[in-house]
């Protein structure tokens, strides 16, 4: 496999405002992936279908995600990428438009799935960030963008919330669309058109990804923390809003999604975070275990939001959202800062494996969490989500002396 003159001996051109736009890309098209959970009880009604079967919309996207991961992702080192962005966000923008008018469930699973193929562009998106900048600002341009992710996920809940109160689950399939129209128009217009890092086929590339699993065990087990973090992640955002709805809470549509701004602040953690990675490499390891404790205690706070204990409860259920919000956010701003240092010309393909082995275990976190719903409510719920932090420690633990042995603490 031959590589392209590299990317370091060309001109580094991030920019303060690409690194923000490539942010808000990330978030626009990452929140297509979820408007659905806060309207999972109204889509379900509006579609006669029950809750669970509508939850599994969460776990078709997030499905079909893993799988553009691993057979999408890598394409992006060896194609000129702004035109590989462009075709992917137009053929999403057009599944986000269909799904505003889908006729059942059916419809909207394939829509889906559509949807969670083509917004894989979100983790090139990152690695093309990393490449970009200079060595001294990488971590920081990879939280900038990030941040944009996750914040992106977290406000859709509240967008579509305001939206669905006005207009209807539709409604904010139909805004959103217009919205990533706008966004990769702009897209094209305002990233360099740079030659593709790796010279090799397709079939070439791929094998080339499937062989990091066997080659880079840091990869490995970065890989499994992160699958662990998201989830967990998943497994709550899935089943809170069946909390909220229910008797104990009876939030509206609007107060559902006003309830993920709780949320919302832990993404600015790896705005900041980013800055100190960089000054302070070998933290990297302690801190990922110090995440991965505090995401599991963030469940006992969460469990008891779902105690009948009047306004103790809500205010219990938004500070363990705090805490575990920021903890998914540096677990795996910490995990791709370590990836990233691996093989810096094959940035793509580092992406590839890690984010299809993270989406993996949001989709098992999404359909565990909601069966765990259905049969024991909320302790179940939380039981299951717990269970994830609870391997990332253990893959924390098995992680170190692989990463001691390359240097990275």
């Amino acid at each position: 496999m031959d590589y392209a003159e590299p990317t370091a001996a060309r001109t580094r051109t991030l920019t303060r405002g690409q690194a923000r736009f490539l942010a808000f890309t990330a978030g626009a098209t990452a929140a297509n992936l979820y408007y659905a959970q806060p309207l999972l009880p109204t889509i379900a009604t509006s579609l006669r279908v029950s809750q669970t079967s509508a939850a599994l919309l969460v776990t078709l996207t997030q499905l079909s995600y893993g799988a553009g991961l691993l057979l999408i992702v890598p394409a992006a080192d060896i194609t000129r990428r702004r035109t590989l962005f462009s075709i992917l966000l137009g053929i999403d923008t057009l599944a986000v438009a269909a799904s505003a008018a889908a006729p059942d469930l059916r419809a909207l699973g394939a829509l889906a799935l559509i949807m969670g193929l083509t917004s894989v562009v979100i983790q090139m998106l990152i690695p093309f960030a990393a490449t970009l900048a200079d060595a001294g600002e990488r971590t920081h341009a990879i939280g900038t963008v990030l941040s944009g992710l996750l914040t992106g996920i977290l406000l859709s809940r509240t967008f579509a919330g305001i939206v669905a109160q006005i207009a209807g689950w539709r409604g904010v399939y139909a805004i959103a669309a217009v919205i990533m129209a706008t966004t990769t128009i702009v897209l094209y217009r305002s990233l360099p058109d740079l030659p593709p890092e790796v010279d090799a086929g397709y079939g070439a590339q791929l094998r080339e990804t499937l062989s990091l699993v066997r080659t880079q065990p840091v990869l490995r087990w970065r890989s499994l923390i992160g699958a662990c973090g998201f989830g967990a992640f998943s497994a709550f955002w899935t089943t809170v809003s069946f909390l909220l709805a229910g008797p104990q809470y009876r939030f509206s549509q609007l107060e559902i999604g006003l309830f993920a701004l709780a949320g919302a602040a832990g993404a600015l953690v790896s705005a900041f975070a980013g800055k100190h990675i960089d000054a302070r490499p070998k933290l990297r390891w302690p801190a990922t275990g110090a995440v991965q404790g505090t995401l599991l205690a963030s469940f006992a706070l969460i469990w008891l939001g779902g105690a009948h204990l009047h306004w103790l409860s809500l205010a219990l259920l938004v500070t363990g959202v705090l805490f575990m919000d920021a903890a998914v956010q540096g677990s795996n701003l910490l995990g791709q800062s370590v990836v990233y240092e691996l093989l810096p010309q094959a940035r793509s393909r580092l992406t590839s494996i890690y984010m299809t082995t993270m989406f993996i275990g949001g989709s098992l976190g999404s359909w565990a969490a909601a069966h765990a719903y259905e049969r024991w409510g909320w302790a179940g719920s939380c039981g299951s989500a717990a269970a994830f932090p609870a391997v990332g420690l253990l893959g924390w633990l098995a992680a170190r002396r692989h990463e001691r042995g390359k240097a990275l603490i």
